[in-house]
């Protein structure tokens, strides 16, 4: 046997904590494209039956304001389907990212203010959001230029 072969050691055969965070940035993408693709749909096709409980008043009245509009509701829903799809299939991921952010803003709002009762989801759904947008941060940094210089001009 060479020295060398003394100071060599064999990778561990369970998974290190590297490896799992590896593959963190594609679990939290897929977890949140599941989210908004699910409840996007649902929008459209009702499949996931409403609370048995009475919504409060205020829930009731944005709920219904936005069906009334005849286009808002459908907007969201759509738009949260769109952006669902595209984290799922792991394209345009930024693009997915900043039209969900004001529907999570949104949400977390919503529950915050009118119904307490679904926070726990949107905190995850929030945590995930945030997570992602840190992830693809440098997709993000030319939005944070403090001066942007158009397309074809010099600096």
């Amino acid at each position: 046997m060479t020295s060398t072969a003394l100071h060599t050691t064999e990778a561990p055969t369970t998974p290190t904590r590297t490896s799992l965070l590896r593959h963190a940035p594609a679990t939290a993408r897929i977890l949140l494209g599941l989210v908004f693709f699910v409840f996007g749909l649902n929008g459209f096709l009702n499949f996931i039956p409403p609370p048995s409980e009475p919504m409060p008043e205020g829930a009731v009245a944005l709920g219904t304001a936005f069906m009334s509009s005849g286009y808002l509701f459908q907007l969201i829903k759509g738009t949260e389907l769109i952006a669902g799809l595209l984290l799922l299939a792991g394209r345009f991921v930024p693009l997915a990212l900043t039209l969900l952010a004001p529907i999570v803003v949104n949400i977390l709002a919503f529950h915050v203010w009118l119904l307490p009762s679904g926070l726990g989801l949107t905190w995850v759904v929030l945590a995930l959001e945030l997570y992602l947008a840190w992830v693809y941060r440098r997709a993000f940094a030319p939005l944070l230029a403090a001066r942007a210089v158009p397309a074809g001009h010099r600096h």
